[in-house]
């Protein structure tokens, strides 16, 4: 495939800078694709940073990307020569497994292939991500972007979309369940959206009363200071649904108090440890679930792609120039982007 040009990190001190390195050549089953827009998800920054202790530098960071395809496999069927395509999280699985073969490849009994720092089952080499100019996929974990759709907006629908859009379809959100969205970053506007659009009543806890004004411009019904114990304690035991985005610690108590008997408390955004601890009995009093959930499957991130183009829902995004990603992780850490940086992959020509 020739030499690949990319933003790369080679250590866990190092910022990210412009790596040269091989692609692999095409299997039977591979699409070659030259990348247009890649998302930057806060996923990236913790590989880079090895904030995980797993990372294997250098890292090439990126799993939400769009672009064309320039060349197919012998094999491949799916895809063909000039088709706008995507790629998010994995790269490929076991394919064998129960959860691989009902589609559900995120749950591949082996663990999936991310689609960075993943090691390639066939050769053993370590993946690279979509902060380069082509990437080259089997067909199997390669979506279709609907032409109704704007690419760059499109991006993050590969990984922030999925992420929220898939628990909310799995327990089956409907018109007319309460359901509340906890935080209102890159996943928790997207969860806004995607339960307005199934017909439920949607409302975001957020800490931050300077939110709510941009919380209602999301489309959200109402908005909850969750720092409040009067709001808090009015809104006890009235959702059916809480989507909880947030990353890092928090107290889950007083949200699971929210839930109504048999409601549902899902996490998508946190992987550490729970503290404070979790009070038993708000779960066994009133028969509420927590549960979690991991990305999406393949049909299913094609079908959260066919979803947002029938209903008109995008990312919102603020579009970057490659050379500024360094800037761009010190803001993302800060929370300050609304709701995901999209690299013009243009410009990756000229750093």
């Amino acid at each position: 495939m020739g030499t690949t040009y990319s933003y790369a990190a080679q250590s866990d001190s190092s910022p990210l800078a412009p790596y040269q390195f091989n692609r692999r050549n095409l299997r039977a089953d591979d699409v070659a694709i030259t990348i247009d827009y890649c998302g930057v998800c806060h996923t990236d920054i913790h590989f880079a940073e090895n904030d995980w202790g797993m990372s294997v530098y250098p890292v090439v960071p990126g799993h939400e990307i769009v672009g064309r395809v320039s060349a197919v496999g012998d094999n491949v069927t799916s895809h063909k020569v000039g088709d706008l395509v995507g790629v998010g999280c994995m790269v490929d699985s076991c394919r064998s497994c129960s959860a691989c073969e009902s589609g559900l490849e995120q749950f591949c009994k082996d663990g999936f292939v991310g689609t960075y720092n993943g090691e390639d089952l066939h050769d053993g080499s370590i993946t690279m991500g979509g902060y380069s100019d082509n990437i080259v996929v089997s067909e199997r974990f390669v979506v279709k972007v609907p032409a109704k759709l704007d690419p760059a907006s499109a991006a993050p629908i590969l990984c922030a979309g999925i992420t929220t859009y898939s628990p909310l379809k799995h327990f089956g959100v409907k018109k007319g369940d309460k359901v509340g969205v906890i935080g209102m970053g890159g996943l928790g506007h997207m969860g806004v959206k995607f339960a307005k659009a199934m017909g439920a009543e949607v409302t975001i806890f957020t800490r931050s009363e300077s939110k709510i004004a941009e919380a209602k411009k999301q489309g959200a019904d109402h908005v909850i200071i969750s720092t409040d114990e009067a709001q808090m304690a009015v809104a006890a035991e009235q959702f059916d649904y809480l989507l909880d985005t947030i990353p890092v610690q928090h107290d889950l108590n007083p949200y699971i108090n929210c839930l109504t008997f048999d409601g549902v408390h899902i996490l998508v955004g946190l992987l550490m440890p729970i503290e404070p601890a979790l009070q038993a009995g708000g779960l066994v009093m009133r028969r509420r679930v927590l549960a979690g959930s991991l990305i999406g499957g393949m049909a299913e991130t094609q079908e959260v792609l066919n979803f947002c183009a029938e209903h008109g829902i995008t990312c919102d995004v603020e579009m970057l120039d490659i050379k500024d990603i360094n800037t761009a992780y010190l803001r993302m850490k800060e929370g300050d982007v609304k709701y995901r940086f999209v690299i013009d992959m243009k410009s990756l020509k000229n750093s």
